[in-house]
């Protein structure tokens, strides 16, 4: 996929984009709006989608859309636009590693950016695609910023949920939360960013992605039908699982890093959608035989052990076979947990 701010199309969110709009177009635009919703949704190509917008001066069309040929979208997509800063995590100099969180120091040149005066427009725009990396210091630098913003300065801010960020934040930015995308616009979007996978498997990726295209396509990329299918088995057949189970499952995984994280979050997630459909009375046989062998309660405790587990493990840099060993014995016995 382009990278967000080079990237002319945004599927499935056209009700965020008529919000911004109607705002902007009715100068109630507000100075700071918390973008929300899963990984891989298109919460950061929605936010520079605005700036060009903005920049471009709200032309009239389709949402918020810039033709790809107008200056502004090249200006925006090459990262020049004077007027744009994308805050974003540093490289740590003595390890030459990406730093976890955005620095405090990073932060604190967002009030300064946003005071000056606009060099190709009337708008001054922050970014920040992972505003749940602003650690306590740097979001302090932020707030500054947010609470005294100077005129025609917008920061959009991105993150997966709105608890993600300190309430300090959150509490003075107007929440734009974007809905994972249907499993049609998944598959379709597979097909245009990764034309190699068969199409009878974009159907099988695209549920397993839950929405999230970026997700589908580091599925794609990892072998992930193979990996879906194989979460959708072990719930299948539990409770009737046991360590034998856990130890062929690890087989078929092998070493690979991706394998072990892509399949412990395909089954965490297969988990908490066959039972809460369950639970809605919209499930299946299997999320209904789940239910029937233990309470909703002991298999949301199972949710949060594999997640748990899958963290701990890569964290830690813990034995990735005994940890999926571990996660599919948590199938035989869900109230031992």
């Amino acid at each position: 996929m382009p990278d967000p701010a080079a990237n002319p199309d945004l599927t499935g969110h056209r009700a965020a984009e008529d919000a911004f709009a109607e705002a902007a177009r009715a100068r109630r635009l507000h100075h700071a709006w918390l973008i929300t919703g899963p990984a891989g949704i298109g919460k950061e190509t929605f936010a520079f989608r605005a700036a060009r917008w903005l920049f471009a001066g709200m032309p009239e069309g389709e949402g918020l859309f810039v033709s790809p040929e107008h200056r502004m979208f090249h200006l925006v997509a090459a990262g020049s636009h004077p007027d744009l800063l994308r805050l974003e995590r540093t490289v740590n100099e003595r390890t030459g590693r990406i730093m976890g969180e955005i620095s405090a120091e990073t932060a604190r040149t967002v009030p300064g950016f946003l005071r000056l005066t606009p060099a190709e427009g009337a708008w001054r725009l922050v970014v920040v695609p992972e505003a749940e990396r602003l650690n306590l210091q740097s979001s302090n630098a932020l707030l500054k910023a947010i609470e005294e913003p100077p005129p025609r300065a917008v920061i959009l801010l991105c993150a997966t949920s709105r608890g993600a960020v300190l309430p300090t934040i959150r509490s003075r930015c107007r929440h734009l939360p974007l809905a994972p995308l249907a499993d049609a616009d998944v598959a379709a979007l597979l097909a245009r960013y990764a034309p190699d996978v068969a199409a009878e498997e974009r159907g099988a990726l695209a549920a397993a992605a839950q929405g999230s295209i970026g997700r589908a396509l580091a599925l794609a990329d990892g072998d992930g039908a193979k990996l879906a299918a194989l979460a959708a088995a072990v719930i299948a057949d539990a409770p009737r699982v046991d360590r034998a189970r856990g130890y062929a499952v690890a087989d078929r995984l092998g070493r690979g890093e991706d394998a072990f994280s892509s399949f412990m979050t395909l089954l965490q997630d297969g988990l908490g959608r066959t039972v809460g459909a369950a639970a809605r009375g919209q499930g299946g046989a299997v999320g209904q035989k789940l239910l029937a062998h233990a309470p909703l309660a002991a298999w949301a405790r199972v949710w949060h052990r594999l997640g748990a587990l899958r963290d701990e493990t890569e964290a830690l840099n813990l034995d990735k076979r005994a940890a999926v060993v571990t996660g599919v014995a948590l199938f035989a016995a869900p109230q031992d947990e």
